[in-house]
C-alpha cells in the first residue's frame, strides 16, 4: 500500500517538475550552488560524496567541479547488485561513464571510500519534506548506504517542490540540512 502511495506521488511530483520554468530552473541552480559551497560542512569536509544530477535535478555539477578546484575527495555512487552501492573517488569529471538507467558513475577501477570515511554526501530526491525525508526513484540505495556511514547529509530541493509532510517507512533515513535555493534550510 506504502508503495502505491510512493509511486503515485512520484509521478505527481514529476510532473510538477516538467512544469517548472526554465528561468526558474536556472536561478534555483545558480543559487543551490551558492548555499551549498558556502556551507562550513562543505568547506570543512575532505571526503565527499556527490551524486551526478541528471534531467532537471538541482545541478551538482558545479559543486563537484568547486570541490575539485578546493583539492577535496570526491566520489560518486556505483551501484552493485541487490541495492546496494558504494562510493567510488574519481579527479575529474570526464571520469564518469553512463551507467544504470544511463546516470553517469565511476569506472570500475575507480577506488572506493569507506562510508565511515566520508564527511559529508549531498543525497538526491524528487522532492523532500520540511523534515528532511526524501521522495526518491524507489531502488533504496540511498537508504541503505546512508543507514551506514555517520557522514553530514544534505538534501538539494528546490524551494518550490518541498512538502509539509511524505510518506515514511522505518527504514527511510532523513538527512542533516535540506538546503533550498531562496536560503531556506531545514533541520531534520
Amino acid at each position: 500500500m506504502q508503495s502505491i502511495i510512493k509511486n503515485d506521488l512520484r509521478k505527481q511530483i514529476l510532473n510538477e517538475i516538467e512544469a517548472l520554468p526554465n528561468d526558474y530552473i536556472v536561478a534555483s541552480d545558480s543559487s543551490l550552488f551558492f548555499q551549498v559551497t558556502s556551507l562550513r560542512e562543505f568547506r570543512d569536509s575532505r571526503n565527499i560524496m556527490l551524486y551526478h544530477s541528471v534531467k532537471r535535478e538541482p545541478d551538482t555539477i558545479r559543486i563537484a567541479e568547486a570541490a575539485f578546484s578546493m583539492g577535496k575527495n570526491v566520489s560518486f555512487p556505483y551501484c552493485l547488485k541487490d541495492g546496494l552501492m558504494q562510493a567510488r573517488i574519481v579527479t575529474r569529471l570526464d571520469e564518469l561513464k553512463p551507467a544504470a538507467l544511463g546516470i553517469p558513475a565511476p569506472p570500475d577501477s575507480a577506488e572506493q571510500i569507506e562510508p565511515d570515511d566520508l564527511e559529508l554526501i549531498i543525497v538526491p530526491a524528487i522532492t523532500y519534506d520540511k523534515a528532511g525525508y526524501r521522495l526518491g526513484y524507489g531502488g533504496g540505495y540511498y537508504d541503505r548506504y546512508l543507514a551506514r556511514t555517520r557522514a553530514f547529509t544534505i538534501g538539494l530541493a528546490r524551494a518550490r517542490l518541498i512538502k509539509d509532510a511524505l510518506p515514511r517507512e522505518p527504514h527511510d533515513v532523513a538527512v542533516k540540512l535540506l538546503v533550498t535555493e531562496s536560503g531556506g534550510e531545514y533541520p531534520a
